[in-house]
C-alpha cells in the first residue's frame, strides 16, 4: 500500500499512512538533501531505515522523530506493525526558514540564519500537537480549502515542536492536556472503527473509554475536527475506496464489511461523497 500524499507546495509535503491488521511498508525516494524529515507515529509502531536499510529507527506509539542530512540523502522506507498510523512531514530547510526566519534562534539546529549540516532528535508527541495531527490524519473538507487547512495546520505542528514547553495553549479542550483523557479519545477512536460494520451507540462508547458523553463529544471533535458519527461516515467511505481499489472484493461485499445494510444504501453515501458510483470509479481509475 502506497501512503496518502498532499503536497502544500514543491518545498513541503505531508504524508499519512494507516494500515490494517496486516504488516505494511512504503518508501519515497528522491527526497532533496535540504529535506526535513519528521514522522509522527500515532499509533502502533514503525522502524524507519536509512542507508539500504543498514542504519534503523524505531519509532514507537507517540513519539516523533526529527532528521535530516544535508550532506547524504534520506530516502525514506518503513516498515509497519498491524494498525499502525503514521504522520510525516518533509519539508525543504529554505521553506522552513522562510516560515520561521523571524524565530529561527528558537528551532534547535539553526544558528543564525545557517542550519546545521545534520540533526537527529526523538521525542515524545505533546498532546497538544496530538490535535493537529489527528485533524490532518483525518480531515474531512472541500478541496477547494485543503491546501490552506494543510499549510495552517503544518505551521501550528511545526510550531508547537519548536515550542518545546509543557504550557502549551490548550484552552480550548482543557482536559485533553491530560494524558490518559488523550488516550480515551483514541481508544475512542479505535472502537469506533473497531466496530464499524455494527456501530456501537455513543452510550456505550462512552462507557467503554469510561468518560462522560459531553465530554467525549467535545473530545473527539477537538481531536478529530468532527464528530463522532460524522467521523465514522466519512472513514467508513474512504476505507471502502480503498477496498475497492484492491479488486479483491464485490461491491456488496465492501457495503457490507463497512456495515450497510444494502448495496444501494452504500452506492448512495459513496456516490454523494466521491460524487461517482463505486462501479464508475473503478472503471475510470483504469484509464
Amino acid at each position: 500500500m502506497k501512503p496518502t500524499v498532499f503536497s502544500i507546495n514543491e518545498r513541503c509535503a505531508v504524508y499519512t499512512f494507516e494500515n490494517g491488521l496486516e504488516r505494511a511498508s512504503f518508501q519515497q525516494g528522491d527526497l532533496s538533501l535540504e529535506a526535513v524529515q519528521l514522522h509522527f507515529v500515532l499509533k502502533g509502531h514503525a522502524q524507519f531505515w536509512y542507508n539500504n536499510r543498514s542504519y534503523q529507527l524505531e519509532g514507537q506509539e507517540d513519539q516523533l522523530l526529527l532528521l535530516f542530512n544535508t550532506q547524504k540523502a534520506l530516502p525514506i522506507e518503513v516498515d509497519l506493525i498491524p494498525n499502525t498510523a503514521v504522520l510525516s512531514i518533509v519539508i525543504d530547510l529554505e521553506q522552513l526558514h522562510a516560515w520561521f526566519s523571524e524565530e529561527s534562534q528558537v528551532i534547535p539546529f539553526f544558528e543564525g540564519n545557517s542550519p546545521e549540516k545534520k540533526y537527529y532528535s526523538q521525542d515524545e508527541i505533546h498532546p497538544a500537537m496530538a490535535i493537529p495531527l489527528n485533524q490532518l490524519m483525518y480531515y474531512n473538507l472541500h478541496r477547494s480549502v485543503q491546501r490552506l487547512y494543510f499549510k495552517a495546520k503544518v505551521l501550528e505542528i511545526m510550531a508547537l515542536y519548536f515550542n518545546r514547553t509543557n504550557d502549551a495553549d490548550l484552552e480550548k479542550c482543557p482536559y485533553l492536556a491530560d494524558d490518559e483523557n488523550m488516550r480515551k479519545i483514541r481508544k475512542a477512536k479505535d472502537l469506533l472503527i473497531a466496530s464499524m460494520a455494527e456501530p456501537l451507540t455513543l452510550e456505550m462508547l462512552a462507557e467503554a473509554v469510561d468518560l462522560p458523553i459531553g465530554r467525549l463529544k467535545e473530545g473527539f471533535k477537538e481531536v478529530y475536527g468532527d464528530s463522532v458519527f460524522a467521523f465514522l461516515l466519512e472513514y467508513k467511505l474512504d476505507y471502502a475506496r480503498k477496498l475497492l481499489l484492491t479488486r479483491s472484493h464485490s461491491i456488496a461485499d465492501v457495503a457490507a464489511i463497512v456495515g450497510y445494510s444494502t448495496a444501494s444504501h452504500f452506492i448512495a453515501a459513496f456516490k454523494k461523497k466521491f460524487g461517482t458510483t463505486p462501479k464508475k470509479y473503478l472503471a475510470d481509475f483504469k484509464r
